[in-house]
């Protein structure tokens, strides 16, 4: 795989029976790359990023991840990547400092590297008075940046995130995303899905599946210009009527 390339895939698909949720896409994410994986429920995103993290297997197709195959290096990904779930990853009944501890072991961190990573951590995100309190206290826009900031913890090249955003205010949407270019900016690689159509806009470029195939990949401005939208949203739509 190409140096700069951290994600290749070739002709991926998923069958389960007659029904074809991932249809042979093809595409390549680059190293520090802000990649917005976009789709409408059920268009093969969710199915499509499980067999990139190496949590389900793909039926044909080629893909490596972090240099690693999908079909054969699964467990070399998952110790390669950060991932954080559309559904809060991190443990309710433990404090901050607690699950900061737990994903720093299971990502086979020493002692010592813990206690820097997660003093470094809770001063950036201000959680200093609160580092001691239960996770479950936490406003939901906390939760989430704290769940991203774990899913850093041990310098992964790549972080795959679906849906981080969804139910959080405006305001911390957009501090959500400045974490997310200070990452891409020091080089580690993004790749997103979301449903909010003004998010693909702070994507470097991004893929729009439809019917389990990929009908568009560009920066957002070509696509704008390609289908003479206004918006990311106008793009979707229009795309979203293409016939599979």
């Amino acid at each position: 795989m190409n140096d700069n390339k951290v994600i290749h895939v070739e002709g991926l698909t998923k069958t389960f029976g007659d029904f074809t949720a991932v249809n042979a896409i093809t595409f390549d994410v680059h190293k520090g790359e802000i990649f917005g994986f976009l789709g409408a429920n059920g268009a093969g995103k969710t199915t499509a990023m499980k067999m990139l993290i190496g949590i389900s297997n793909p039926t044909s197709g080629k893909a490596e991840v972090a240099g690693f195959d999908v079909f054969t290096q699964a467990e070399d990904i998952k110790k390669n990547i950060g991932y954080m779930s559309q559904k809060f990853a991190l443990y309710d009944d433990l404090t901050v400092q607690e699950n900061i501890t737990f994903f720093g072991g299971i990502y086979g961190l020493s002692r010592k590297q813990i206690k820097e990573k997660s003093a470094l951590l809770i001063q950036e995100l201000g959680l200093e008075n609160v580092d001691h309190q239960l996770v479950g206290a936490l406003p939901l826009g906390w939760k989430q940046k704290l769940s991203f900031s774990v899913a850093l913890l041990h310098d992964p090249k790549i972080v795959f995130l679906d849906e981080p955003t969804g139910g959080v205010d405006p305001i911390t949407r957009r501090q959500f995303w400045e974490m997310i270019y200070k990452a891409a900016h020091q080089g580690t690689t993004i790749f997103v899905t979301t449903h909010y159509m003004d998010e693909a806009e702070y994507c470097d470029r991004v893929s729009i599946m439809v019917n389990g195939k990929i009908e568009a990949l560009d920066t957002p401005k070509n696509l704008k210009k390609k289908y003479k939208a206004d918006s990311m949203n106008d793009v979707f739509l229009k795309l979203a009527r293409v016939p599979s």
